[in-house]
């Protein structure tokens, strides 16, 4: 019996070795299985990461090339703007230079019209007057035309009227004109009516030619004549 007892004791001490060295295995086969795992997580992560990083960097690289593309595109407008501005500039001071030439044209033909004019003598007079013996028509208004531009405006008041039924003359126009044919036209508001005449006159050198207006019964009645002095008669 001891027998036995002794044999299955050293088998079992045979047995322990065995057993520890088993279980020593089997330990390290797990830590490493975790730390492979732990390994696998982290090198998981930093892919994850590297990924992330890289569609960052895309991103990135797009947004650059876009703001790029917007400072190109916002630099060729102001060159474009530039150059616009600089004809714009250059039309302007051409348009200034024609438009001072003009007025030193119109100046210049204007001073020799004068000079034409005094040196002729011609003078053009327009006389407006009412019929004293018609007491009851009223001027309102009078529009001198000479030449087709308006020269002279009239609004004839109470007293004005008296004046001109007593047989006051009112000479509208007086000027320096070039001895040749020119276009007279008077329009008269009488009594709330318009009466509108034309006279075509030949203006003498060194000569006054008068051109009168009557207004007589509801009509306007012109008459003219030439005088060489300074009187109208």
């Amino acid at each position: 019996m001891k027998r036995m007892v002794l044999a299955a004791l050293a088998a079992v001490l045979m047995f322990l070795p065995g057993l520890a060295a088993a279980q020593e295995q089997t330990f390290q086969q797990q830590a490493y299985q975790q730390r492979r795992q732990a390994l696998m997580r982290e090198l998981e992560a930093a892919q994850k990461q590297l990924a992330e990083s890289r569609g960052n960097r895309v991103e990135l690289s797009a947004r650059i090339e876009s703001v790029i593309a917007q400072l190109l595109e916002q630099r060729a407008q102001q060159l474009l703007m530039s150059d616009e501005t600089s004809a714009l500039q250059q039309i302007d001071s051409i348009l200034t230079a024609s438009q001072d030439n003009l007025l030193a044209q119109r100046d210049r033909f204007a001073a020799i019209g004068d000079a034409a004019r005094r040196r002729s003598g011609a003078v053009l007079v327009v006389l407006l007057r009412a019929d004293s013996s018609t007491t009851t028509q009223l001027l309102q208004t009078a529009t001198l035309t000479v030449d087709n531009v308006p020269t002279e405006s009239r609004t004839y008041s109470v007293a004005a009227n008296n004046a001109l039924q007593i047989g006051a003359v009112d000479q509208m126009y007086r000027a320096d004109v070039l001895p040749t044919s020119h276009t007279v036209t008077l329009q008269v508001s009488v009594e709330g009516q318009t009466l509108t005449q034309t006279v075509n006159v030949a203006a003498a050198e060194q000569s006054v030619t008068y051109v009168q207006f009557a207004v007589r019964n509801g009509q306007l009645v012109p008459t003219t004549w030439t005088s060489r002095g300074t009187t109208p008669f």
